[in-house]
């Protein structure tokens, strides 16, 4: 089989490698006079700037003009709709339960929930490489490389999440490939760089087991052509390509992330909580600025406290890690109303929340198993 005359010099010192690519050893990389502060050792860093002063949030001149916002009543007629519609959207409920039952009570109440969502960004560096081409190398001499947060990016839509990454200008280094030193190929694994293999149909025998002709597979040699490499010996590198060469340079990691606290009112009701986090409410307070401070002298304490607790919580994960670039905190009030229902002898109680009129019910009477279970 022909070969590439170029190669047949030193395929035999070819060492068996891996051909997944990994990092250099530290040595190899020589400090880049500007980035002395940027990279320590084999692992990321972060960098975040000093926090500016900020504006402060303006608070509501009443919270009694806020509360004055009210809910449409659940009427009977409107709470057996409610039901009719959730039990004909489960497989294993009949709705003659719900077209029957005697609604006996309806006690009505509201919850709040509270949520803030903080977005920030955070800017990681890290070396990394590519193999070397024809395009030109954009290295130190061209000039010192900026600092991570000196470097202007296009920035995604507020509380919407994304990470982009970007060659930091001026800070490329060329280097032969650490994995095949500087050849462009690797001993091939499956034939140890002879090209040859056993062959898999005789076992390299030469002939089929009780068959006295020689196999036809490998023409009675006992070896095949190795189907890894194609007889070649070896392979390309997988890591600079062929290239010899790679040009190794400082990437910034961005990413913008949206961190959410919630809390909704306590109650004592048998709804569960995940269901009421989730459900739709009405808007009763919107503050969305760079920061937001503390909402204070709301009606329900526990309001106040989640939105300090909140804003502490993400300011202090936040500090040392990441640059908070907006905040928006909401109040919702979520309808909830219980349904005290009697059929056929038996007192039970059912749950419509939100302002879309989700339903809740724990032991509908009339449920058939099939496999399935569905809140």
């Amino acid at each position: 089989m022909d070969r590439d005359p170029s190669e047949d010099d030193s395929v035999a010192d070819l060492s068996f490698e891996a051909e997944s690519p990994v990092m250099p050893p530290d040595e190899l990389l020589e400090g880049l006079p500007s980035y002395d502060w940027l990279l320590q050792g084999r692992g990321r860093r972060v960098f975040f700037p000093s926090l500016e002063v900020l504006g402060r949030s303006q608070e509501p001149a009443s919270w009694s003009s806020v509360l004055e916002h009210r809910v449409p009543v659940v009427t009977e007629e409107v709470a057996r709709e409610a039901l009719l519609s959730f039990v004909n959207s489960q497989c294993c409920y009949s709705s003659v339960a719900a077209g029957n039952l005697i609604i006996q009570e309806l006690r009505q109440q509201t919850l709040c929930r509270y949520r803030l969502e903080t977005f920030s960004e955070s800017r990681v560096s890290e070396w990394t490489f590519q193999p070397v081409t024809n395009h030109s190398v954009d290295g130190p001499q061209r000039g010192a490389s900026p600092r991570l947060w000196d470097m202007k990016v296009q920035m995604p839509p507020m509380f919407q999440e994304d990470t982009r990454k970007f060659q930091v200008p001026h800070s490329s280094l060329v280097k032969e490939c650490h994995k095949c030193h500087g050849r462009g190929r690797y001993k091939c694994s499956g034939c140890h760089g002879a090209g040859m293999v056993r062959c898999s149909s005789c076992s390299g025998t030469k002939r089929k087991a009780r068959q006295p002709r020689r196999c036809h597979m490998c023409s009675g040699s006992g070896r095949r052509r190795c189907s890894t490499c194609s007889g070649r010996g070896n392979k390309t590198c997988a890591t600079c390509k062929g290239e010899r060469k790679l040009e190794h340079f400082v990437q910034l990691v961005i990413m913008w992330k949206n961190s959410l606290f919630e809390f909704v009112s306590p109650n004592h009701l048998h709804c569960p909580r995940e269901l009421l986090a989730k459900a739709r409410g009405e808007n009763l307070f919107r503050d969305e600025n760079a920061t937001v401070y503390p909402i204070v002298d709301f009606p329900l304490r526990d309001i106040s406290l989640a939105s300090q607790r909140g804003i502490e919580e993400h300011n202090t994960a936040l500090a040392s890690r990441a640059r908070i670039l907006q905040q928006r905190q909401t109040i919702e009030l979520i309808p909830i109303t219980e349904v005290h229902y009697w059929y056929q002898g038996k007192t039970s109680v059912y749950y419509i929340y939100g302002t879309d009129h989700q339903v809740y019910v724990a032991d509908y009477p009339e449920r058939y198993c099939c496999g399935c279970t569905i809140l």
